[in-house]
């Protein structure tokens, strides 16, 4: 039997708890909270677990690929940096003539200045999730079609949350199913996939539970903001239990965004009314993690049927 480990930091000691060896079996911790390297055997479930992600792909989903950047612009139109703006990288680099630049270098290795005075603000943030991208491409095209347009998307995501947490990483693998279109297609895409995502826990013989839940808003009417959000249940999250029954980790959401994104890009259903969307969102480290921490720390010795599903 699998026993369920309990959470603690990255820098516990080799004896803390049971976590600290499966931790060291896959990943390198590079000094900063969040952010590791990983192994090939966790390597090797993050290519199952796509697969078994790809098995479930909803019929007539356009696949997109992102890159781990978007234009600052695009994020800033999105309505992201209103709402969550604790959580956002923007790239920065040197500026000024290659003189001004090497001067600068020169003088932080001299002791007189860091080096980061003179980073200039650039036309690119790091995307803290997978589907902004999708909303104003779908815009350029014209007019979506009543039945709605699907989409299957992917991308290396970062959300500025330092933490110790074994599943809570600031740079992350996100695979989206996301649907654009008529509300009633939105809302029922919503539910259909919540079941997808049960589908993929069952595959991975997790156990779980789907709650109502809210994003992480930010400022004062972030209470409101959350509060709305799950008065009008517009996002459930599966969750899996990791140091018993009152610590959870969340692998995936159902969202359902209204016309947010449709009345931010004009986005319009061939019958005129505004577009609505919606997404599932999967954390494919924490999918994987959460295999792990189920199975044990070798997938050889996995259940047959987990490994079948994620082709291993």
């Amino acid at each position: 039997m699998t026993e369920t480990l309990r959470v603690t930091p990255d820098d516990a000691g080799p004896d803390a708890d049971s976590y600290a060896e499966l931790r060291a079996r896959l990943f390198i911790p590079l000094g900063v909270a969040g952010v590791r390297a990983s192994m090939g055997v966790f390597e090797d479930v993050i290519d199952g677990v796509n697969r078994l992600v790809t098995s479930l792909r909803p019929l007539g989903a356009e696949v997109m690929r992102f890159p781990p950047v978007l234009p600052r612009a695009m994020l800033e139109k999105s309505g992201y940096l209103r709402s969550f703006p604790h959580q956002l990288g923007c790239l920065c680099s040197l500026g000024g003539s290659e003189r001004e630049i090497g001067l600068q270098v020169e003088r932080f290795y001299a002791g007189e200045a860091d080096w980061t005075d003179g980073l200039e603000t650039g036309d690119l943030v790091l995307s803290p999730a997978a589907c902004l991208p999708v909303y104003p491409l779908v815009a350029a095209r014209g007019e979506v079609p009543e039945t709605g347009l699907r989409f299957d998307v992917s991308g290396a995501c970062f959300r500025r949350e330092p933490s110790q947490e074994f599943g809570r990483l600031q740079s992350f693998r996100q695979r989206e199913f996301v649907f654009v279109g008529a509300k009633e297609g939105a809302a029922a895409f919503r539910d259909e996939v919540l079941q997808l995502g049960q589908s993929m826990a069952d595959a991975l013989d997790l156990p779980h539970r789907v709650v109502s839940a809210s994003d992480p808003f930010f400022g004062r009417a972030s209470r409101v903001l959350a509060l709305l959000q799950k008065q009008k249940t517009l996002k459930y999250e599966l969750q899996v239990p990791l140091a018993g029954e009152d610590t959870w980790m969340a692998c995936l959401s159902a969202n359902y965004h209204e016309d947010h994104y449709g009345q931010t890009w004009d986005i319009r259903v061939d019958t005129g009314e505004v577009a609505h969307s919606a997404c599932l969102g999967l954390g494919i480290d924490r999918l994987a993690i959460a295999a792990f921490i189920r199975h044990g720390a070798e997938p050889a010795t996995w259940p047959a049927s987990v490994r079948t599903r994620l082709g291993l």
